[in-house]
């Protein structure tokens, strides 16, 4: 009995203070997967309720969409600061080794984690185009984060940890892709995997997604798709969609990133002079937008890429430009919501219009291919892009062609500029005067 006592002991099996640590983060993972679950249900509501308040009224989004954008860039900018657009920059400053541990608080907070589920489903309530995925990671990270203070004094030192895996459990519950949030953690968030590190991230992201899957049952995002295995007729379908996608996702996150930065000119001085005044006119382009589109530029874009991928409808020719461009102007509004999902919906356009082009190969295949590739070229993160979209439409036979499609359009987006979410974090980072 002593042997096994000692044995257990040189394990850490005994410590009382690494039993309350276990503990207290299988807790703040139950809770994460909990609350991404109802930051989803709550979004489903508000897209349902902003299609059956527009139904037969074309006009009235733009008026919501507007008074909507003003209301809600007030409250993010008087009581939710931090929460703007898509909360991963500001989980990427948190991970940063130079950020004090007090100023933590200004990017990842339960403050933080209300405003952006509130805001968040109003902005898309409101017709905005916008996602709950890229906020889910900073909800995951605000929740993980604030548990630290109930861990045992030896290991409050491991508070970034905790927001590392709160991020990587909220992307995971987001998508019920839980390779995905591993990957996502190492290649996005904190670029870094230690041996201390991995327990933690690995036991949350099981656990949050445990809840999600309890609740939600074990779905796919996008349903099973019957693709095409790979084959070498798809080299040349490869290259076409890599191409076309890394110039596209090369210029939208080059167009963020620009409109993020201080801009000296007349607009750049009106538009920090009049911020909700801005919010409200980038409001009006998307109603706009969703006008001449028929709705199409409303919403996070996943019903119209669901329905198209399963080929319950025509996705038409504008779709991709139209949704590109309604997702710049809420960005630009500094609206809480993220651009996962938008970015998905932008390549399935992207893959229709390439159809015509490419007449021989499977729409199910360029619409897959296109999603990884666009993604892929927005983020600069071709390893999480190609493995969510692999996992969200039980796409393994698409493994190669998905990982080539993703690797290549990282690199013509490259030509582009920097990474759009570590530029982002840059920027975010003067907040804290770093």
């Amino acid at each position: 009995m002593r042997r096994i006592y000692l044995s257990l002991h040189r394990q850490g099996l005994t410590d009382r203070d690494a039993w309350k640590s276990r503990a207290v983060i299988w807790c703040a993972a139950a809770l994460t997967g909990l609350v991404v679950v109802l930051f989803s249900r709550l979004t489903d509501l508000a897209i349902e309720g902003f299609t059956g308040l527009t139904t037969g009224r074309r006009w009235l989004p733009l008026l919501l969409c507007p008074l909507a954008g003003i209301a809600i860039a007030a409250l993010t900018r008087r009581f939710f600061a931090g929460a703007e657009g898509s909360g991963i920059p500001q989980v990427i400053v948190a991970l940063r080794d130079d950020l004090p541990e007090e100023k933590t608080g200004l990017y990842v907070s339960p403050r933080i984690a209300v405003g952006k589920i509130a805001l968040g489903v109003a902005a898309i309530g409101a017709g905005f185009s916008a996602g709950r995925e890229g906020p889910s990671v900073q909800v995951g990270a605000s929740i993980m984060h604030a548990f630290r203070r109930f861990l045992p004094a030896p290991t409050r030192d491991y508070s970034r940890h905790l927001v590392l895996a709160g991020g990587a459990a909220g992307i995971a519950a987001a998508f019920n892709t839980p390779l995905a949030g591993i990957v996502f953690a190492i290649e996005e968030l904190g670029r870094r995997f230690e041996e201390k590190t991995s327990g933690v991230l690995i036991s949350a992201i099981v656990l949050a997604g445990l809840i999600s899957v309890s609740l939600q049952g074990n779905y796919i995002y996008f349903g099973r798709l019957a693709v095409e295995p790979a084959s070498y007729r798809i080299l040349w379908p490869v290259l076409v969609c890599a191409l076309a996608c890394g110039i596209a996702g090369g210029l939208f996150s080059r167009v963020l990133i620009q409109a993020s930065r201080p801009d000296p000119s007349r607009l750049g001085r009106w538009r920090r002079a009049h911020p909700l005044a801005w919010a409200g006119f980038c409001g009006l382009m998307v109603a706009a937008l969703g006008w001449v589109s028929q709705g199409a530029a409303h919403g996070s874009g996943y019903l119209v890429t669901h329905d198209t991928l399963l080929g319950a409808m025509h996705m038409d020719g504008y779709y991709a430009p139209v949704k590109f461009a309604a997702t710049v102007f809420t960005f630009l509004s500094g609206v809480p919501g993220g651009i996962f999902a938008p970015s998905l919906a932008v390549g399935v356009g992207i893959g229709a219009d390439l159809h015509a082009l490419l007449p021989g190969v499977s729409a199910l295949s360029l619409y897959a291919l296109c999603m990884a590739g666009f993604l892929a070229a927005v983020t600069q993160s071709p390893l999480t892009a190609f493995i969510i979209v692999m996992e969200m439409i039980d796409g393994h036979e698409m493994v190669i062609s998905l990982m080539a499609v993703a690797m290549l359009s990282s690199l013509v987006a490259r030509s582009f500029g920097r990474p759009l979410y570590g530029a982002l974090a840059d920027l975010q980072a003067k907040r804290a005067g770093k």
